[in-house]
């Protein structure tokens, strides 16, 4: 049971304050929506979820930090086999979560609503897309919103070299960090989310997956997947950790008279683990929620100052003819699977144009999406399934095409005038943003000055976002309080603090480029949870229609009186036994 200290003042849940008429007096007391309907996690699997990620991720940073080379062959050697094998998967189980997302949208399960059918968005619209976007692609469209159509501009497979230069890139950048990829972020959040807001699980994977499988299987299988997406999320936030930090240094060398160095990239980390510290101490509505805000407020601030000071006429027609080329290309480009390095064994990942992007991204966002997922399933109580849908797919992929098609196609205006762009990325691909940047007339520093900060304030959020889903997977089904997220900040900045001061670059590249590559695994566990997902939709009855209503009554219930400040019923007779029970409240009383 939770200590008084640990109680989340923004548990960034739905509470309703009960009252139960008597003639002696009122009892208040507050319930957190929904009503736990999970399992009874046993004492040993919980140790196991506990103890055992730190001890693994403690191991991997030895690995990498005392053999580097060794550790980086060894991932190289695994890259190569799931790019030169698995090419065909990543090409399906992209389509797999399009395809999943239109059927969610276009049935009539997509008038089902998140936390039953009174329930209520918690957070404006303006916040909500905010909050996701910068969980979601903030930092990497940061990243790669210049330097991919940079280091693409030549030439690229689908869309043919035309006369006009680096559209090509232009388009793949849309696609990698487009429609496809919110897709599949959002179909692994709609699981989560319609799993705990209308089922009463916990917000954890186990929880969405395990009831499809053999009973004898589920427990065993419930602790393997906590602890993928325990160790996916530590070792992705700690590595993106460190780039962020050096993406930050990158744009504050350009305006303060800094060099580049581990000791800046040391106090970059400090200070951007006491933000998120601060942040998630906060909650969601105090902390996360206002600084994504700011993010948002900033982003339109950048591109819109680029489009006007920079080279507009060119953004205008460069914007109308790619996104055209985009529609026209979007099937081919989700159906390339690079057949023409696939007759014979793959020598080298280097070998293969997907190996560097489409597999790569699709990995990428696989491993990323047990944190952002998790937060974005957190904040989307009240939304129908398909304004789920069409909120964490349609407009954010607006927003990443205007992005792209804006500050992108300014680095092509500027790199075939001088060049130096391309030179710059070629160096270091984190500087593209702010070469391109600088060439912008009048107002160039101040826009570097304002990507910085971006790039610390959308670091900051996703970190926060992943504390929020990591405290629910390692302390679900009790409730994390603050000073737990918080601890969790410090023990990731920990991580790439190691990494980076001892390791350096090459360490964090080679546990960030083995993280990705453990998307692969993990995304047999979103297909399984996707097909339980999906069987859980079609068989839903009149009885599970009255079991949201009953998980989400925000008015006093008998139940209430038996549960612990968790949530959870103190007198459950089968606690613990197997991998858990769904707890009924007829057997409680």
């Amino acid at each position: 049971m939770s200590t008084p200290e640990n109680h989340d003042p923004d548990p960034g849940g739905v509470s309703a304050t009960a009252t139960e008429d008597s003639p002696a007096a009122a009892d208040t007391r507050t319930v957190t929506l929904p009503r736990f309907r999970g399992r009874i996690i046993p004492t040993l699997d919980r140790a196991i979820i506990m103890v055992l990620p730190p001890l693994l991720i403690i191991a991997a940073v030895v690995a990498v930090t005392v053999n580097p080379e060794g550790a980086a062959a060894l991932i190289g050697r695994l890259r190569t086999f799931v790019t030169g094998g698995f090419t065909w998967w990543f090409v399906l189980y992209s389509l797999l979560a399009v395809g999943v997302c239109a059927w969610l949208c276009i049935s009539r399960i997509g008038r089902v609503r998140l936390g039953g059918p009174t329930a209520r968005p918690e957070h404006s619209n303006f916040s909500w897309y905010s909050m996701l976007f910068a969980c979601g692609q903030g930092i990497g469209l940061i990243f790669w919103s210049v330097a991919e159509p940079i280091m693409l501009r030549e030439e690229t497979p689908v869309i043919p070299t035309g006369a006009n230069p680096g559209e090509g890139g232009i388009v793949w950048t849309y696609f990698h960090w487009g429609l496809t990829a919110w897709a599949m972020y959002c179909v692994v959040a709609i699981c989560l989310a319609y799993s705990h807001h209308n089922l009463g699980k916990t917000l954890t994977f186990r929880e969405a997956t395990v009831d499809i499988l053999p009973e004898r299987a589920q427990r065993p299988a419930g602790v393997v997947i906590e602890l993928l997406a325990i160790i996916a999320t530590v070792l992705g936030l700690a590595t993106s950790f460190g780039f962020a930090a050096m993406q930050f240094t990158s744009g504050a060398t350009k305006v303060l008279p800094i060099e580049s160095s581990t000791l800046v990239w040391i106090i970059v980390i400090l200070a951007f683990g006491i933000l998120t510290a601060i942040s998630a101490f906060l909650g969601v509505n105090k902390g996360m929620k206002r600084i994504s805000e700011t993010n948002s407020i900033l982003s339109i601030v950048l591109v819109v100052a680029v489009f006007v000071f920079g080279p507009t006429v060119y953004l205008l027609s460069n914007l109308s003819q790619t996104f055209g080329s985009f529609f026209q290309h979007f099937i081919p480009m989700s159906f390339f699977a690079g057949a023409e390095t696939s007759g014979a064994p793959l020598a080298d990942w280097t070998d293969s144009w997907n190996g560097w992007w489409t597999v790569f991204i699709w990995c990428w966002v696989i491993a990323f999406s047990p944190f952002v997922a998790g937060f974005i399933a957190r904040i989307s109580r009240g939304r129908t399934i398909r304004q789920f849908v069409l909120g964490v797919t349609i407009i954010p992929s607006l927003i990443v095409m205007v992005w792209v098609g804006v500050i992108g196609s300014a680095g092509i205006h500027y790199d075939n005038e001088t060049g130096q762009i391309s030179a710059d990325a070629a160096e270091d691909t984190s500087s593209a943003l702010f070469s391109m940047l600088e060439m912008v007339p009048w107002i160039g520093t101040a826009l570097i000055m304002v990507a910085t900060i971006l790039v610390a304030t959308y670091y900051v959020t996703s970190l926060d976002s992943g504390t929020y889903a990591l405290a629910e997977f390692v302390s679900a089904p009790k409730k994390s309080g603050p000073w737990f997220r918080v601890i969790l900040v410090a023990s990731i900045a920990t991580v790439a603090l190691v990494l980076l001061s001892i390791g350096g670059v090459d360490a964090v590249d080679t546990v960030q480029t083995g993280t990705i590559i453990g998307g692969f695994p993990f995304s047999f566990v979103i297909v399984l949870m996707i097909i339980n997902l999906i069987r859980r939709l079609r068989s839903r009855t009149a009885a599970t229609r009255q079991l949201e209503k009953d998980i989400n009554d925000p008015g006093h219930r008998a139940e209430d009186e038996l549960c612990d400040e968790d949530g959870i019923p103190r007198h459950d007779p089968r606690r613990g036994v197997g991998a858990g029970t769904y707890v009924d409240p007829q057997d409680i009383s």
